[in-house]
């Protein structure tokens, strides 16, 4: 897999909209996913994937990434041999519910591959956690190793989890708590990269109330947010990296703790706090993904 990049927003846009494409890609989303499964109608699949892998062609070198339709649809090999290319190095799978799942995309994905002549491996995965069932089966899905290695990580989706839990989605969101607190962990532990979050969809229009959902994703354990309109990117990509008074003091207490190393220490106080290696190690992590952040 590729060296771990932030990825705090992923604006989605219609794929059967090639137009909005072209403004997605300047909107500032870490990465803009071409959306084959709902937002594109029934009848206009087929007619959309020549358009899609147009749109992968003509914006080569930008992270653009595909949302395909499931594997129960009867849409997805046709996605794959239509839109895999060397430019398509990552593909959102919704409605992951078990490691055989992921087992069946690999085999689909090493076929098309084949007839296209590209590298095995080629593409990566994204699994959408969409329902009681993924959730339950969480740690076994992001534990799965294909050969070649696929998963990158995974995304979770609120709107059919809450749908086929028969609850609501509030403001408050408290009926997340617990799918994104399993799924975060699971990711850890499974060392695969931070999930992603659910996109806002309670109101759009609710700059306020995204910008809390963010947080909450955040203090479990996600490293972005899935999106789904353009005003969304900003609060998002703030909220998800760190601030300049995070990033300055975290290069402090490496600074103090380095210096205090050197004497034969290995706890100290800075700022009245505590400092300890486990506080050390998170501050070297918020400087590293200030860094790449700052190169991407």
């Amino acid at each position: 897999m590729a060296e771990y990049a932030p990825v705090r927003t992923l604006l989605f846009v219609p794929g059967n909209r090639p137009e909005r494409v072209d403004k997605a890609v300047n909107a500032g989303a870490d990465v803009v996913i071409i959306d084959l499964e709902d937002a594109v109608p029934l009848a206009l699949k087929e007619e959309t994937r020549p358009m899609v892998r147009e749109k992968l062609l003509q914006h080569k070198g930008q992270n653009i990434i595909v949302r395909v339709n499931a594997l129960d649809s009867g849409f997805l090999k046709d996605d794959l041999d239509e839109i895999l290319t060397e430019e398509l190095s990552c593909i959102i799978v919704p409605k992951v519910e078990s490691s055989a799942n992921i087992r069946e995309i690999n085999s689909l994905l090493l076929e098309a591959e084949k007839k296209k002549g590209m590298k095995p491996g080629a593409t990566s995965i994204i699994p959408l956690i969409e329902s009681a069932r993924a959730v339950q089966n969480i740690y076994e899905i992001v534990c799965e190793r294909t050969d070649p290695e696929r998963l990158h990580t995974v995304a979770f989706g609120a709107a059919d989890y809450t749908l086929d839990m028969g609850i609501e989605m509030t403001l408050e969101g408290n009926e997340l708590f617990y799918p994104r607190s399993r799924i975060a962990v699971a990711c850890k532990a499974a060392g695969v990269e931070p999930p992603l979050d659910t996109p806002f969809m309670i109101d759009v229009k609710d700059t306020e109330g995204l910008k809390v959902d963010a947080l909450r994703a955040k203090t479990l354990g996600f490293q972005g947010k899935l999106c789904v309109h353009p005003s969304q990117i900003g609060p998002c990509n703030a909220m998800f990296s760190p601030g300049a008074d995070e990033i300055d003091y975290a290069r402090k207490v490496i600074y103090a703790f380095e210096e205090a190393e050197a004497k034969g220490l290995a706890a100290i106080q800075l700022n009245g706090k505590m400092i300890d290696y486990p506080v050390v190690e998170r501050s070297k992590r918020i400087v590293r993904l200030a860094e790449r952040i700052g190169s991407q």
